[in-house]
């Protein structure tokens, strides 16, 4: 797996380096702004870029949009930002251009190094990886959403574990119940958030990023 890496902090962009390298990865290039990631990615061609929300030159939202820039320039490249909190307008904002090949995890993430390990795999190989805190924090403040309170508490975990990324066993797994009724589960919430088999998004990260947006409208 080839990595371009941007974060503007000198120290935790090497430590993440190195950490990186030490489990086999090919940390092809760093940066520390986004003129200089947006440069790597163009030169190196990685199968994915790590992004840093808060870069350099006002410490806002320039990840985010150095994310959304490179993969219009390479459609399809997988994205992976960090953030040292949640802030649920920069996910909705970066989630809302596709649903394969992103990620948004908080930065305390990587101190789980397996945990880490596995989100950075998922995306690069295609999938999401949305943070759990940023998961939770989507249920308890966007109730608005009449359709969000159709759904059983079982069904909450369900999804809330969907939104991270997990697929049908490894949920099973963590709830230890059988795939069978975590699939059950999971077309019950297709049916009470009125998600269709023909919408042209991938239904189980359609979901979440409805939480999303009705987020970022709150805000």
């Amino acid at each position: 797996m080839r990595i371009v890496m941007a974060e503007d902090d000198p120290l935790l962009r090497e430590g993440l380096a190195l950490l990186l390298r030490a489990e086999g990865l090919d940390v092809v290039a760093t940066a520390g702004t986004p003129e200089g990631a947006l440069a790597a990615i163009e030169e190196h061609r990685p199968d994915i870029a790590i992004l840093d929300v808060r870069m350099p030159p006002t410490h806002t939202d320039e990840g985010i949009r150095t994310a959304v820039e490179a993969r219009r320039r390479r459609p399809g490249l997988a994205v992976l930002v960090l953030s040292g909190y949640v802030e649920q307008s920069f996910a909705a904002e970066l989630l809302g251009g596709g649903v394969g090949g992103l990620g948004y995890l908080l930065k305390e993430r990587v101190g789980r190094v397996e945990e880490f390990l596995d989100a950075l795999r998922r995306v690069a190989g295609g999938g999401t990886a949305i943070d759990p805190e940023v998961v939770a924090q989507l249920f308890t403040r966007s109730r608005q959403d009449p359709r969000l309170e159709r759904l059983s508490p079982r069904e909450r975990d369900v999804l809330g574990l969907m939104a991270e990324g997990l697929g049908n066993t490894a949920i099973a797994g963590r709830l230890v119940v059988t795939e069978g009724a975590v699939h059950k589960h999971i077309r019950s919430i297709f049916a009470k958030l009125e998600l269709s088999p023909g919408d042209q998004v991938d239904r189980r990260v359609a979901a979440v990023l409805r939480y999303l947006e009705e987020e970022r409208r709150l805000a």
